[in-house]
């Protein structure tokens, strides 16, 4: 009888131990840049965008010419993209440096050289 109890918890834990892992695994990969993100003065969020009309319009382009671009990844069509007096910030992890400068020169070419600050991460492969 122990023996079976003792069975029967150790497949219950091991069970637990598992689905903790893979939800742990399963977690987005920018929540702890957004909770950092939180906490930092810079724009790093979309309610910091400003809502006048070049700026709005300044982030749509930029959104536009990264969706419009399927040889992206995901995580770099998430990027954000905060324009404040025509100041741009890209923030975000993507897979790949080339990503990164491919997002930097689309946002250049909307916004303008000198204008464009990319806090852009590469996600490390696994």
């Amino acid at each position: 009888m122990r023996i079976t109890k003792l069975v029967a918890v150790a497949i219950l834990f091991g069970s637990s131990c598992i689905y903790l892992a893979n939800a742990q695994q399963s977690a987005p990969d920018n929540t702890q840049s957004n909770l950092s993100d939180q906490k930092t003065p810079a724009p790093t969020t979309a309610d910091q965008q400003k809502n006048n009309s070049s700026d709005v319009e300044t982030t749509r382009a930029i959104r536009q010419a990264l969706m419009h671009d399927k040889s992206l990844s995901t995580y770099a069509h998430n990027v954000k993209i905060i324009t404040q007096n025509g100041e741009v910030t890209l923030k975000g992890p993507v897979k790949t440096s080339e990503e990164r400068d491919e997002i930097q020169a689309k946002a250049e070419g909307v916004a303008g050289a000198g204008k464009v600050t990319n806090q852009i991460s590469v996600k490390p492969q696994q």
